[in-house]
């Protein structure tokens, strides 16, 4: 997870970011790990894929008219990888921790659907609820 801080405290979110032009999704999600987080991770299965319009959500004031969609990816990290920033870390980014998903619910993660996706599944997941609609 990458840390971040707010007002309100820390907060939590997946690596990963903005697609370039003509870079496939695995290729920009490569880079952008070795961005945030140091090391160069495996891409995997496609796993969750959420709308973010944030009018309809707590922080529709901050960023009025945002609309995203994100693609969340099943990935291998290397075998000794220790958490850390990468090379280039997002501007509100204060470091990288490993969350149990036992423990995901102690931490202010967005989005915050995917901690019940996460927790009710586990390495088994409904591969059949992939697409989480307009959620944080």
């Amino acid at each position: 997870m990458l840390k971040h801080e707010d007002e309100q405290g820390d907060w939590y979110s997946l690596p990963g970011g903005g697609q370039n032009h003509g870079e496939k999704l695995s290729e920009a999600l490569i880079r952008e790990c070795r961005e945030e987080i140091g090391t160069t991770v495996k891409v995997e299965e496609v796993l969750f894929i959420r709308d973010y319009i944030a009018d309809n959500h707590e922080f529709k004031d901050e960023d009025p008219g945002a609309h995203q969609l994100e693609i969340m990816f099943e990935c291998v990290l290397p075998e000794q990888y220790f958490p850390r920033n990468g090379t280039n870390p997002d501007s509100t980014q204060k470091g990288v921790l490993w969350v149990k998903l036992a423990e995901l619910s102690n931490i202010r993660l967005f989005p915050k659907e995917l901690i019940v996706h996460l927790q009710n599944n586990g390495d088994n997941f409904n591969r059949s609820k992939i697409y989480l609609g307009d959620v944080n």
